[in-house]
């Protein structure tokens, strides 16, 4: 798989960062929408110190991560249960249907 190199901005600095080719808005969005809630967070917080936004910022995203994957378990379970629930009953309604 090939790369390409981008640039994005983070803080006020501009990186270059290798990324899949034909992923390269998808990187740009990200970028920005990581700038913005360091922004956000700066406002917020009043903390200006760049490592520890970045810190904090990446402890909020592993959380939110966190958290939607536990949602995302619990979704697959509860369809999973429904789906076997589901074949449960058309089996018995196939079961009682006459013979022809």
């Amino acid at each position: 798989m090939s790369t390409q190199a981008v640039e994005i901005e983070v803080l006020g600095r501009t990186l270059k960062v290798n990324c899949p080719a034909g992923q390269e808005d998808a990187l740009r969005e990200a970028a920005t929408d990581f700038d913005q809630r360091l922004k956000d967070m700066s406002e917020r917080t009043k903390v200006t110190n760049p490592e520890q936004l970045l810190m904090f910022a990446g402890l909020n995203v592993c959380n939110e991560m966190h958290l939607e994957r536990k949602e995302h378990k619990g979704n697959a379970s509860n369809f999973s249960n429904r789906i076997n629930l589901l074949t449960e009953t058309l089996d018995k309604a196939l079961q009682n249907q006459p013979k022809r």
